[in-house]
């Protein structure tokens, strides 16, 4: 370090003299009696205190500030062979800064080496205490133990983003993660619904958690004794709580995280009690992965519990639901991406059902398959045809440039309404939410990412392979009078079906408001 300043030069001088004259009191450390006499002189600083570090004479520094400790470390480093500044955790886990005496170069390559080994001894207490429940993961891993949840896919995502590591992109990758760290999984809520045996015993009865725990545990979650036969052959099951808790023992508290795992403990020993599992044998928790009434359930879990998708952990792969599942009935249609339109900045007066009017009042009432509200700013379309999203985009387009009568009377201005209204496709979606800005809103997210059109146009596939057909067809015909005739055919078609034309998404649209023009004069 470069001394510029006078004051560091004159400082630096100081101390050299300083440790010259304090080195050679050091020396003079005698032990006559087994114990250290210090020769101090009666002008000692404060700043400077004799003590010993691991059986070694040193000087102890205080009320330097950090510029001056590098001051000093320079000029121990320059002039004295024989001293060592060190840095060391004192009292209460405050640095200490010690300049140590050493024999020889062995001596100061030993202090060094006994000084890093304890700050790595010091830095790895500080680690395994800040790892907390990261212990138990591992120790879960490490013992190959039997891991029960409820409807627990979700539940396996934040453990292994909280402890293992980032989630992967896909649902396979994740799963074939997870049963490396955990390869025995049993989800109850697939024991109750996938085997014969235990529908019967839930009478066809809803599988959530609560609902279960209420039909299968009777005497603990309604807190008394019942007299029912088939309740007192129920697996007996201990609770012990502190003394804090104790006085207010609360057996209905779902959604706590505690006490949703004891209703799942609850729920597991009991499934395996009706399915005639002997718990003496399997005392071991080891044992119960290999009992061969939980086989065909081991490492399966619900992808969707809407959906009723079921992925196998072992493989990766999804598995094909069971007969005990046929009852099922899926509350949402299957997603697919290319039938989805993405609309944000409409009124915030317009909910799910009005925008689903407006739009099947345009397209017919079987083209929108569902409306998802992202927020209270945004909303998904999943139509019932991928073209149904190209035409809508072009609709949009055409109605915000047309000021005339037949724009302020069709169906979609409501959802125009204050010309905020922006629409894409789902690859737009994606690309919004990949950005590094994290909005609350999803409108917010757009402007941040600094959206400032109002519709992003896309093309059907359909109608682009249509026009590369006939671009291919025009190049390949060689007959001007055939031609023409085609081209007019194609004219008449497009006029049929807009999207079978090498028109613009403007002409098209233009098209379509003719057409609704007619339709209004008519009525």
């Amino acid at each position: 370090m470069p001394m510029v300043k006078i004051a560091d030069t004159l400082f630096a001088e100081r101390m050299k003299n300083t440790f010259t004259e304090r080195r050679d009191g050091l020396l003079n450390l005698r032990s006559s009696n087994g114990g250290f006499q210090f020769q101090l002189n009666s002008n000692d600083s404060q700043q400077l205190q004799t003590i010993f570090f691991k059986m070694r004479p040193a000087l102890s520094l205080k009320g330097f500030t950090s510029h001056q400790l590098r001051l000093i470390q320079m000029v121990i480093r320059k002039h004295f062979q024989d001293l060592s500044y060190v840095q060391v955790n004192g009292e209460k886990s405050c640095q200490q800064q010690l300049v140590v005496r050493t024999d020889s170069k062995d001596d100061r390559d030993l202090l060094l080496k006994e000084v890093k080994d304890e700050h790595r001894r010091e830095a790895e207490v500080k680690v395994q205490a800040a790892v907390g429940f990261r212990h138990v993961i591992d120790l879960l891993s490490s013992e190959q133990k039997l891991i029960v949840g409820h409807n627990c896919f979700l539940d396996l995502a934040h453990i292994y983003n909280k402890f293992l590591g980032p989630l992967p992109s896909t649902a396979e990758e994740f799963v074939s993660a997870v049963n490396k760290y955990f390869p025995h999984i049993i989800d109850t809520k697939v024991l109750l619904n996938t085997d014969n045996v235990l529908q019967q015993r839930m009478k066809k009865s809803r599988t959530s958690l609560s609902s279960a725990f209420a039909l299968l545990c009777p005497e603990i979650a309604l807190g008394k004794k019942s007299t029912d036969p088939e309740v007192q052959l129920c697996v007996k099951v201990e609770v012990q709580v502190d003394d804090l808790r104790s006085s207010n023992w609360n057996s209905g508290a779902k959604h706590e995280a505690g006490y949703d795992a004891f209703m799942t403990g609850c729920v597991f020993a009991q499934t395996c009690s009706h399915l005639g599992i002997d718990f003496q044998a399997c005392l071991s928790s080891e044992k119960f992965p290999h009992i061969e009434k939980l086989q065909k359930q081991i490492n399966l879990l619900y992808l969707s519990w809407s959906n009723g998708d079921i992925i196998d952990l072992t493989t990766g792969k999804k598995k094909a639901m069971s007969s005990g599942y046929n009852n099922h009935k899926k509350r949402y249609a299957q997603i697919t991406f290319e039938n989805i339109a993405l609309i944000w900045g409409f009124p915030s007066k317009l909910k799910a059902r009005d925008i689903r009017e407006c739009i099947t009042k345009v397209f017919g009432p079987t083209s929108v398959t569902s409306v998802y509200h992202l927020d209270e700013t945004a909303v998904f379309i999943q139509f019932s045809k991928e073209k149904f999203v190209s035409e809508f985009l072009a609709l949009k387009e055409t109605l915000e440039r047309s000021d005339g009568p037949v724009s302020v009377l069709h169906p979609l201005t409501g959802l125009l309404e204050g010309g905020s209204t922006r629409a894409a496709n789902y690859e737009t979606y994606k690309e919004i939410c990949s950005s590094a800005s994290a909005k609350v809103l999803f409108a917010d997210q757009a402007e941040a990412v600094g959206i400032k059109w109002k519709t992003k146009l896309v093309e059907s596939k359909e109608a682009s392979e249509t026009l590369k057909r006939e671009i291919f067809d025009e190049k390949s015909d060689v007959n001007p009078t055939s031609k023409s005739e085609k081209l007019r055919s194609n004219t008449d078609n497009a006029q049929d079906d807009p999207l079978r034309g090498r028109l613009s998404h403007y002409k098209i649209i233009d098209t379509l408001i003719t057409s609704e023009g007619d339709r209004i004069r008519t009525n």
